[in-house]
């Protein structure tokens, strides 16, 4: 039968059944409900006697209560009226007398003037001393209440001010009679609210009720409700509560309600239900019963379609997932294979009987015993999993995968039932996993070799081998804090060769990378295996090490460095010749500056470049001294040029023969704001240092001609004015372009080139601006003649207008005649190239007449005029000149 079918006939049955079940169980219902009905109004009736009756003594006894709690206090109120002036002491033993009886009262207190000034008992209430009615808004209307009516007035429950909750009764007092009363105060008892109600009845745990009380303050039943639920809902039965003072609502319900059955009620509908269960009871074991039968052949039929659908979904599944099913008979040693399990071993899938041979002979002859021993050896155990290779006829080789279980059957012989994967993609996958893995792990082999080397070339000199710049950085910050390796110190040698540039220029790069690494090794041969050799920059080493308590080692390795550096290197057949300057800087500080370190020994580097190389220097706070010092003067020249500080002092020249001016020499001054007036010699090292020379030649050139134009308005007559000019102003591409717009007649400014540094310039910038200057009809002079190295074609070849004789030739002139004949002899080579001679630190007038003899033209120096300031020149000019031509 279908499952439709069971369906149709189950419901047959059921509407044959239902009719005559159905009108009985109407009628039935029908005589119960208007029965039970009935039985319920009358216990109602019942009840509702039974609650007012309990309500009524529970009202009786909170009425009299009260009553019994305000005659007492009444009589209070009456002594009080006629003994005004009480005090606490009597106060107590009156009220002490009115605690002894039977009563609710908590506590008394009195009120002359609304202000409580006695209370009983005492403890307990110390708080309410003190206390103005007309500051509590919660009691001020019941107390107003009083005064208002004159009549005593019960207000509560309410919150007490020495906690806890109560009712409160408040007595006026009036003392004196007729016309002489007046109003005293007010007496307030307090009834214990808990034992209040405990007293009549109301916390009975067998009172059975449930009870709210209303009319809080004597308010009655439109008051507040103050006590129990709300039991407005449960039609309560209610009763009113007479007070001296207004009145309150007591409602009660039973706990059950006015449903509660009582045992007739339940009798009743006992007899009712058995009387229909007698009528029913047939009819449902009959009903019953067929419906069982209807179910059991539903349940059948639901059975066998979900077990259609479980094969379906089985065979789907094996189906898809490509599952071999099997089962071997152990005793019999035949199996059964399904067309799946025939084409994992290559055979036929005809349905034809298999045996464990089959299966032995499709295994692999190098996993066949293995295969057998790992069966035999793990079915008792009830499982069985294993995976082994099998050979197909054609040669084809795959991977099987087997799992079995023991099954044991009651009355049968065990088999065992099992499956079979081809999990020969998953092999062969697994495989080449292995093999990317493999070559994945030799991958980052190579990347790991590959990071060091890029690590090690990213910190290291590709030349040399040793460390670089960075490398240095990183080690010196990490021995800052405790020292190199913590020797609490850090001694660095900054080393530079000398030289160098001269081996590359001459013989190649090639031969400059083998001095290099040729000064790499002796480095390192000559340092302890701890101390950091670095290379950080073309010729730049450094060596770290620790300092040690004294300098005397650091100062060994640095001579024996220089020392090693001197000998000969031979690359190619070419023998090369190059020192080192090495400077040192030593810290023993408790926490290192590195940064300062490197400076330090960049300055003591320096140092020993300045003295002569070949050498080593040490920092010291003296060598920091300069080093600030030549800072602060760097600031200050620098500040100068913006503050315009720089000035032209004017030295006149004078004639040889007639003493008359012939031209002033324009000086360099230096206007310090603190120090006054600076000469050259104490600020222009550091100018030149700083690249402002040819500035400062500029501010000189620009004022002499302002001066000069000055000093023509004015009828001073200067002929001619020398300015310096340094080798970076004979550079500047545009410095014959800025002569050109200066208008000035030929011989009025002479341009005086320092003869060391100039005569033999073969720049060809500076060669054609010296010829484009003399073709403006400047005058060129040569400054210092005979303490450079100019040679006597290269003076030819410049021909200056006139050619100064240095002061440290001329001041020996008055003892040594040897040094006279050498200015003789100067002089006449100037003459002969038609050259004027000028002799400049000229102290006396001894000097004067000798040199004027020996032929020079033109004279300067101390014994004519020191130089002076624009101004001081103008005097001059005016009062000393004639007379000196006189």
């Amino acid at each position: 039968m279908s499952k439709a079918q069971a369906e149709g006939h189950r419901g047959d049955w059921r509407r044959t059944m239902a009719v005559p079940m159905l009108l009985a169980l109407v009628a039935m219902g029908v005589a119960a409900i208007l029965l039970d009905r009935q039985n319920q109004q009358i216990a109602e009736n019942r009840l509702r006697a039974d609650t007012l009756a309990q309500i009524s003594v529970i009202r009786a006894k909170l009425e009299g209560n009260i009553s019994g709690n305000i005659q007492l206090v009444k009589g209070l109120v009456s002594v009080i009226s006629t003994e005004p002036d009480m005090d606490q002491a009597r106060f107590d033993t009156l009220v002490s007398n009115l605690f002894e009886e039977d009563s609710q009262l908590r506590s008394v207190a009195a009120a002359p003037d609304l202000v409580i000034a006695m209370t009983y008992p005492l403890k307990g209430n110390e708080a309410v001393i003190g206390l103005d009615y007309r500051q509590v808004p919660a009691q001020w209307s019941a107390v107003k209440t009083v005064l208002e009516t004159g009549q005593l007035n019960i207000a509560g429950p309410v919150n007490l001010v020495q906690g806890g909750r109560g009712f409160i009764g408040r007595f006026p007092v009036y003392s004196g009679l007729d016309a002489e009363r007046r109003f005293w105060g007010v007496v307030s008892a307090v009834v214990d609210v808990d034992r209040l109600y405990a007293d009549s009845g109301l916390l009975d745990p067998d009172l059975g009720l449930d009870i709210s009380i209303t009319g809080m303050d004597g308010t009655g039943a439109t008051g507040e409700r103050f006590f129990g639920p709300n039991l407005d809902a449960a039609h309560p039965v209610v009763a009113a509560v007479v007070l001296p003072s207004g009145s309150w609502q007591i409602a009660a319900v039973p706990k059950g309600g006015w449903n509660a059955d009582p045992l007739s009620a339940w009798g009743l509908r006992g007899l009712i239900l058995a009387a229909g269960a007698l009528i029913l009871f047939p009819v449902f074991l009959t009903a019953r019963m067929i419906g069982e039968r209807h179910d059991h052949i539903r349940e059948l039929g639901e059975r066998e379609a979900e077990l259609a659908r479980l094969t379906r979904r089985l065979n789907l599944a094996l189906d898809v997932s490509k599952v071999g099913v099997w089962e071997l008979d152990l005793s019999t040693d035949a199996e059964t294979w399904d067309d799946r399990n025939n084409e994992i071993y290559g055979m036929p899938t005809d349905g034809g009987p298999r045996t464990h041979e089959h299966w032995r002979a499709a295994i692999h002859p190098e996993d066949r015993e293995r295969a057998e021993s790992t069966f035999r050896t793990m079915i008792p155990s009830g499982y069985y999993e294993t995976e082994y290779r099998v050979l197909l006829p054609d040669g084809t080789l795959r991977y099987v995968r087997s799992v079995g279980a023991l099954s044991s059957e009651p009355g049968q012989q065990n088999t065992v039932v099992g499956v079979n994967w081809d999990v020969t993609r998953d092999v062969e996958l697994n495989e080449d996993l292995r093999r990317a893995k493999r070559q994945a792990e030799a991958r980052n082999n190579e990347l790991e070799a590959a990071r060091i080397r890029i690590e090690h070339n990213a910190l290291h000199d590709s030349l040399t081998g040793l460390p670089n710049r960075r490398y240095l950085d990183e080690v010196l910050q990490r021995h800052a804090a405790d020292g190199y390796h913590g020797s609490g110190s850090i001694a660095l040698l900054h080393i530079d060769l000398d030289r160098f540039k001269q081996i590359n220029d001459t013989l190649g790069h090639a031969a400059g990378d083998a001095m290099l690494v040729h000064a790499s090794k002796v480095l390192r041969a000559n340092c302890r295996e701890t101390d950091f050799v670095a290379r950080i920059g073309g010729d730049e080493f450094v060596i770290l090490s620790s300092a040690g308590a004294s300098d005397v080692r650091l100062k060994l390795i640095a001579d024996r460095i220089v020392r090693e550096m001197r000998k000969p290197a031979v690359h190619e057949g070419h023998e090369c010749r190059f020192g080192v300057s090495i400077g040192v800087a030593v810290s023993r500080a408790a926490d290192i500056d590195v940064r300062q370190l490197l400076v330090n020994a960049d300055i003591a580097l320096y140092r020993a470049k300045a003295l002569g190389r070949n050498r080593h220097e040490f920092f010291t706070e003296a060598l920091q001294a300069e080093v600030v010092r030549t800072k602060r003067v760097a600031d200050e020249v620098l500040k100068g040029l913006d503050t315009h500080a720089f000035l032209a002092h004017y030295q006149p020249q004078f004639d040889a023969h007639s003493l008359e001016l012939v031209g002033v020499e324009a000086l360099a001054r230096w206007q310090h704001p603190l120090d006054g007036l600076k000469a050259p010699d104490s600020f222009m090292d550091v100018a030149e240092e700083l690249n402002v020379v040819a500035q400062i030649d500029r501010l000189i050139l620009n004022q002499a001609l302002s001066d000069l134009a000055r000093w023509d308005a004015m009828g001073l007559h200067v002929p001619r004015a020398s300015v310096n000019v340094s080798l970076r102003r004979l550079h500047d591409e545009g410095l014959v372009e800025s002569l050109k717009s200066l208008k000035l007649a030929p011989g009025r400014l002479a341009f005086e080139l320092v003869e060391s540094i100039y005569l033999d310039e073969s720049d060809g910038i500076v060669a054609w601006n010296i010829d484009q200057v003399k073709e403006l009809g400047i005058d060129v002079e040569i400054d210092d003649f005979g303490t450079g190295y100019a040679s006597i074609v290269s003076l030819q070849k410049l021909h200056p207008r006139r050619l100064k004789i240095d002061r440290q030739l001329v001041m020996p002139i008055l003892e040594e005649p040897a040094q006279r004949q050498l200015v003789a002899s100067i002089v006449d080579i100037g003459k002969s190239m038609d050259i004027e001679i000028v002799a400049e630190g000229v102290e006396t007038m001894e000097h004067a007449v000798i040199l004027r003899d020996l032929g020079c033209d033109i004279l300067q120096g101390y014994a004519f005029a020191r130089p002076m300031s624009r101004e001081a020149l103008e005097d001059f000019l005016r009062k000393t000149l004639p007379a000196r031509t006189a």
